[in-house]
């Protein structure tokens, strides 16, 4: 009874902390018969209803300060009112009934992005029944979108933040399709509802994978694709239905007439051929990278970014010459073959180059300590000679991530204006001694390592062994 009673204590709290969800736009309702239908890939037909968490006017101060973009502050000063940054650097002042905090010793840093995560459709325990990650049912499935797997209770995310520091987080389908579906960027707070964790206005994401995994899981189910050079057919031949189905809504939109039929599927391929939504690439080799390229030019998309990228490395020249960014784990290798030349300085070396690159986690352990997998990175390049310092490292877990997912406008690094998503460490972030002190977002206080009642807990945990008494 006790564990029942907690948890509609809790939900009670959370009911009161989030706000009744706004009318939709009037272009996301049905048109009339009179009115012309706008192309169904520019609408939402779930809208964000996230709302930022109450926040006060804080000042950090006597702090070393990454601001993300590779610039550094020793003893610095940081402050955050109305949700956003709105002072950075040395002796600033506290307005009126701001709280202080005195961080000497500490580090401040944006918020950890990961644009790589399976948070709620792989959610935690891992069970059959909560296994919604993979479509695999057929080797394209545009038509799916992650965000109605993604279970909000998932412990997962609470994780995350407490101890990885991280404030957004792209969820992507799995990669057993060459087509996946859609992502979801979501802010990493406490919501009912997919839809209130939903980062407004961000751009949706397209999951797409070449290699091993659709020729092995199709093949195995004795259809196309069994073969890379089957992944690309197939990939080519639905690229070409959906370079038709955009045709025919581009010309009723420009001549009238009746409305082609709808497709779910050929919605989400249309909205990345109009460069609304973007394409996220599961790719380990560099021969596969430049085939989806080349690919891509033929039916006018474009990569944002190759996601795992084990050999980006050996084409990091294409890779920025084509403007695509590189996400790439610190040192994971030999797992299957696609990944054996894997090596531990290919962050480094994109670094050097001028790519676009970054971290990501792809799992629910390694999302908590996203910091480490940076300095390990960090590491290797110094020991081949190219030395990187830490605030140019934190790029790859700040504004790097940013500009993959669109948002690099509004987050990723410390500067006025961008909103408040704020990590104080209680030490040197690439430490592996260092955790997260204090999480912000939107200037809202969500963890605080002093105080309990800020050490959120999933619903699903409530009076779980090991999560205390529930009094």
């Amino acid at each position: 009874m006790a564990r029942e009673v907690a948890a509609l204590g809790a939900l009670i709290l959370l009911a009161g902390c989030v706000a009744d969800a706004p009318p939709r736009s009037a272009s996301a309702t049905p048109a009339s018969s009179s009115e012309r239908i706008v192309e169904p890939w520019k609408t939402d037909p779930f809208p964000s209803t996230y709302h930022a968490y109450p926040g006060v006017p804080t000042l950090i101060t006597n702090v070393t300060i990454y601001d993300g973009e590779g610039g550094r502050i020793d003893g610095g000063s940081l402050l955050l009112a109305d949700g956003k940054v709105q002072a950075v650097g040395r002796n600033i002042s506290a307005p009126a009934g701001a709280i202080v905090i005195d961080g000497t010793g500490k580090w401040v840093t944006p918020g950890v992005i990961d644009v790589h995560s399976h948070l709620g459709d792989y959610p935690s325990p891992s069970v059959k029944a909560l296994s919604d990650g993979n479509e695999a049912t057929s080797p394209t499935t545009p038509e799916v979108w992650a965000e109605h797997s993604v279970w909000p209770q998932d412990p997962g995310f609470s994780r995350a933040l407490m101890n990885g520091g991280v404030t957004t987080l792209q969820i992507l389908p799995g990669s057993a399709n060459l087509m996946g579906g859609r992502s979801v960027i979501v802010k990493n707070v406490y919501a009912r509802t997919t839809q209130g964790m939903k980062f407004p206005g961000a751009p949706y994401g397209f999951k797409m994978a070449c290699g091993e995994n659709p020729k092995r899981v199709y093949g195995d189910k004795g259809r196309e694709p069994s073969t890379r050079m089957g992944n690309i057919a197939v990939d080519r031949e639905t690229w070409q239905q959906a370079v038709e189905y955009k045709r025919r809504w581009d010309k009723y939109e420009k001549d009238g007439g009746d409305p082609p039929s709808r497709s779910l599927a050929m919605d989400t391929l249309a909205g990345v051929l109009d460069g609304k939504i973007l394409v996220h690439n599961h790719c380990y080799r560099a021969d596969e990278m430049a085939n989806v390229i080349d690919m891509s030019k033929e039916f006018g998309y474009h990569v944002t970014a190759f996601h795992h990228g084990v050999e980006a490395y050996k084409i990091a020249d294409l890779l920025k010459a084509n403007d695509i960014c590189a996400v790439v784990w610190a040192d994971w290798f030999g797992f299957k073959m696609e990944s054996y030349d894997a090596i531990p300085e290919n962050l480094a070396i994109l670094q050097k180059t001028g790519t676009c690159a970054m971290i990501h986690s792809d799992d629910p352990n390694g999302i908590q300590r996203l910091n480490q997998e940076v300095a390990k990175a960090q590491a290797a390049g110094r020991r081949a000679g190219i030395m990187i310092p830490d605030e140019v490292a934190w790029e790859w877990l700040s504004i790097n991530p940013a500009k993959a997912l669109g948002l690099a406008d509004r987050i990723g690094s410390l500067k006025p204006g961008k909103n408040a998503d704020v990590v104080l460490w209680n030490g040197n972030p690439l430490s592996v001694y260092t955790r997260p002190d204090r999480v912000w977002i939107d200037g809202a206080l969500m963890y605080d390592a002093h105080d309990p009642k800020r050490r959120p807990v999933s619903d699903f945990e409530l009076g779980q062994p090991g999560e205390g008494d529930v009094k």
